[in-house]
């Protein structure tokens, strides 16, 4: 059944994108329409606006080099195609048919989407010895910028999970917790349609209706009001363990209807209002905090830090969209520029403070964490963009011996920080484990 569902639901999405091709195109049977070759090359031409290398007739020999046109484009996105061969293709293999067309969905489609999610959910973290820096200012600078991605990256699926989540927790007892049997009901199709489209259900009716109706009735508000393509039917969801990947393409759906939503400057500019109320009042929390634990010992320091950013990163998410947006400095009003430095001065102070913690380690672990943190800053540091090959060389060799001196003391930091007795002379911790669990991942 869940190969039966995936051929019906992908089929479905591929006809959603092919019907922007002019003429329109309509798959019929999956496993035989794409054993031609010309059906992927026209999927892939339209998701990527590239024009792809074809032939033009349809013998054995013209369908495989489109096959292998459309593969060789994929590999040069960086895809892993494991498994994937154009006999296999050419044969129409459901397996590998369905594979290839995920692996499409995934990144072209789910991805690109979640990519937009990047600054909402990519978190600042105790679980990394560096500055939380997720300061508006760093969209300004693409280096910056794809840095902290890289660090705080997440998965795609997580990252269309958590906003499905958020949606979802608008309306109480609506639970998601995976692509799988929390779709079930229905209910959570529905109450995300009632998130960005407030009025188009009742949730309370909803609740006391069968799986299918409710079911049915997401799939028709979506496709009607909506204009979601209806990828999946009651039956495919209503059963014990639905196809999550399925589920996935349908759910992604609805994220690229809320990134279509328009967005007027009177809602932008009362999302301001509330951010600055929330960082004013995050401030006074901060200051309160740092003077109440000023003679608490490193134990307690850490572990209210840690609440602190718990609560923090919790608080956060319903702003993010409006700290991070990507306008530049000439086309922010007065109280999106004051809102931004209100926001570095926040991030600023946060490092500060985690950043003493990290100096009042107890002995030797303090010695761990500054080397430690000398290792990720080298780490980090982008090489510098030199034409002459002969200097870049001379500052490359410079930096390896850096990196091996400060290797040379790896072992003895790993038993340092292996063999620390975690314990005060009166059998108290000294440093919360998750900070010892945290220096030994980075080690």
């Amino acid at each position: 059944q869940r190969e039966s569902t995936q051929k019906k639901t992908f089929t479905s999405w591929i006809n959603s994108i092919l019907a922007k091709r002019i003429p329109p195109y309509v798959v019929s049977d999956l496993y035989t329409d794409i054993q031609q070759g010309h059906l992927l090359l026209d999927l892939l031409e339209l998701l990527s606006g590239q024009h792809l290398p074809r032939e033009k007739g349809f013998n054995t020999f013209q369908c495989r080099s489109n096959i292998e046109n459309a593969l060789t484009f994929l590999k040069s996105r960086s895809l892993k195609l494991i498994n994937i061969h154009v006999a296999d293709i050419i044969e129409g293999k459901p397996s590998i048919v369905l594979g290839l067309i995920w692996t499409i969905i995934f990144h072209f489609h789910i991805e690109e989407l979640a990519r937009t999610l990047a600054c909402t959910y990519n978190q600042p973290s105790l679980d990394c010895s560096s500055a939380v820096d997720s300061s508006p200012k760093a969209s300004r600078s693409a280096k910056k910028s794809a840095k902290i991605k890289e660090r705080w990256k997440m998965s795609a699926t997580k990252a269309l999970l958590l906003w499905a989540k958020e949606q979802c927790s608008l309306h109480g007892s609506v639970s998601v917790t995976d692509f799988k049997s929390s779709w079930r009901s229905g209910l959570a199709f529905l109450a995300i349609i009632q998130t960005l489209r407030p009025g188009l259900v009742d949730l309370e009716k909803a609740k006391a209706r069968s799986n299918k109706e409710n079911l049915k009735e997401a799939f028709r508000i979506a496709e009607l009001e909506l204009n979601i393509p209806r990828l999946l039917e009651p039956e495919d969801v209503d059963i014990v363990n639905p196809d999550e990947k399925s589920i996935m393409t349908y759910v992604a759906q609805f994220l690229q209807y809320s990134k279509n939503l328009p967005e007027t400057e009177e809602d932008i500019q009362e999302k301001v209002r509330e951010a600055m109320g929330w960082l004013a009042e995050l401030e006074k929390k901060l200051a309160k905090l740092l003077v109440e634990t000023e003679n608490e010992t490193y134990y307690q320091k850490y572990k209210e830090m840690m609440s602190f950013m718990e609560t923090f990163n919790q608080e956060k998410t319903p702003f993010l969209p409006v700290l991070s947006s990507k306008r530049g400095e000439a086309e922010l009003s007065e109280g999106q520029q004051q809102m931004r430095e209100e926001w570095d001065k926040v991030i600023s102070q946060i490092n500060e403070w985690k950043a003493k913690l990290d100096q009042m380690l107890p002995s030797p672990l303090d010695s761990v964490e500054a080397w430690l943190q000398e290792v990720e800053r080298l780490q980090a540091e982008d090489l510098p963009d030199l034409q002459d090959l002969f200097k870049a060389m001379s500052v490359f060799r410079e930096i390896i011996v850096i990196f091996k001196g400060l290797m040379d003391c790896f072992d003895s930091h790993l038993d340092t920080l292996q063999s620390f007795k975690n314990e005060d002379e009166e059998n108290m911790p000294l440093v919360l484990p998750e900070k010892l669990e945290e220096m030994k991942r980075r080690l």
